[in-house]
């Protein structure tokens, strides 16, 4: 019961703060929304819109966010990508507000704004009422009925007297007692309704589990490939050297008392075969899963391959806790790869790493950025970034190429998660 209590009692104070929220936020944000769309005819509204729109769009996916967190409710946002390299001065506002306007997620945000301050607030402040308005017939029980007296109804309940001041308390009562049950259940009513408002079609979803499915198979060969390889290298290096080291120490045993000397050489070439042996072993299981992402994640395991680039690697990171193991290992692959591209085929000499994750979107951000002569395309089957894309999307995360002839490239990925609250690595 009282686990009960507090879930009511959360549930409306949630509801009142939601229905301040929906009727502040969402007004102004429609009004401003309305005038500078309108104000695009003069000219005016280029400058402002992607501003306003940016504004909605972060207002509807901390929605997204509190929705999830209180109430268990997942609202798919399904936004177009921006561009990697948005121009800058005029011509960028101009084609970012284009943009904006035609991604259909920014009208399903501006139609959710009036159903968030009319219907939402309704089913936000629902909850609030059913905990607090039950206190008012607790004050007209404990004697203070005779200010509310002279034509004052609580509920369907006439105030007149003592015996009236009781029956305010007991339907007050009753009305706390529904709030037990129903509190929790309006506000996963109110996430619902933005929901239905906020989420892409079925059809977009439909795409984005075709996708799903694709990128799962793709993995599923990448995985088989590199069992193969494992299996290849180990057949041909490890196991290779192993047996040879085997094969010296036999021959050792027979040597030892005949020709001491070519005995110790032996055990010297085979101590060699060993530590040989054991750097592939290590730079294998290294390949892998490195130990370090396993322990420190992917900021400080990033920063240990960086030492271990042929060019100049600053690493910035703001990762405030961990994401799930496969998704560390996905975003440690995927900026290996490009890394190892930037050495093989940039000619570059420095390159700048920045990962940090944006909670309000539920995204992981990398980017790897080169000095070096650009042409980076992908969609080249066999290429590096076109394996890397197909790794993301295993996750559903994108990757986006920015590579001007000349340089420099910058390649930007995200990938959706969540962090748990453990601060992992500074930057």
């Amino acid at each position: 019961m009282r686990t009960r209590v507090r879930e009511a009692l959360l549930a409306g104070v949630r509801g009142l703060a939601l229905t301040v929220v929906s009727l502040a936020g969402s007004v102004t944000l429609f009004v401003m929304s309305v005038v500078s769309v309108v104000l695009i005819v003069l000219g005016v509204g280029v400058f402002t819109t992607p501003a306003v729109l940016t504004a909605v769009r972060a207002f509807a996916n901390w929605r997204r966010v509190v929705a999830y967190e209180w109430a268990g409710v997942r609202v798919p946002a399904g936004y177009r990508p921006a561009p990697a390299d948005p121009r800058e001065g005029v011509t960028g506002l101009v084609e970012r507000c284009v943009l904006l306007l035609k991604d259909p997620a920014t009208w399903r945000d501006l139609l959710w704004l009036p159903v968030d301050m009319t219907a939402g607030a309704v089913t936000a402040l629902l909850p609030a009422a059913l905990v607090f308005y039950p206190l008012e017939g607790l004050v007209i029980a404990a004697g203070l009925w005779r200010a509310f007296s002279g034509g004052y109804w609580y509920g369907f309940v006439p105030i007149e007297g003592q015996a009236s001041g009781l029956a305010a308390a007991a339907l007050g009562a009753v009305i706390f007692a529904a709030a037990l049950y129903v509190n929790p259940l309006l506000l996963r009513l109110h996430f619902r309704l933005a929901g239905a408002v906020l989420a892409p079609p079925k059809d977009v979803l439909a795409r984005r589990v075709e996708r799903l499915t694709e990128t799962r198979h793709d993995a599923v060969d990448t995985s088989a490939a590199e069992l193969r390889r494992i299996e290849r290298d180990l057949h041909d290096g490890a196991q290779a050297r192993l047996v040879a080291m085997g094969m010296n120490l036999g021959t050792v045993e027979a040597l030892i008392e005949k020709d001491p000397a070519q005995a110790r050489k032996l055990l010297a070439a085979a101590r060699a075969s060993s530590a040989e042996a054991l750097a592939e072993l290590r730079d294998l299981v290294r390949g892998i899963h490195p130990p370090v992402l396993a322990e420190r994640g992917p900021a400080d395991a990033i920063r240990a391959l960086a030492l271990r680039m042929p060019l100049t690697v600053d690493v910035q990171a703001d990762l405030p806790g961990r994401a799930e193991a496969p998704v560390e290992a996905a975003a440690y692959f995927a900026v290996s790869e490009v890394l190892t591209n930037a050495a093989k085929h940039s000619g570059a000499d420095r390159v700048w790493v920045d990962l940090h994750h944006d909670a309000a979107a539920g995204m992981l951000r990398m980017s790897v950025t080169d000095n070096g002569r650009g042409g980076a395309v992908t969609g080249r089957e066999g290429g590096g970034l076109a394996g890397v894309e197909r790794r993301l999307g295993t996750f559903d995360g994108i990757l986006a190429v920015s590579s001007p002839a000349g340089g420099p490239t910058m390649v930007t990925m995200e990938i959706p998660c969540v962090l748990s609250s453990q601060k992992t690595s500074s930057s």
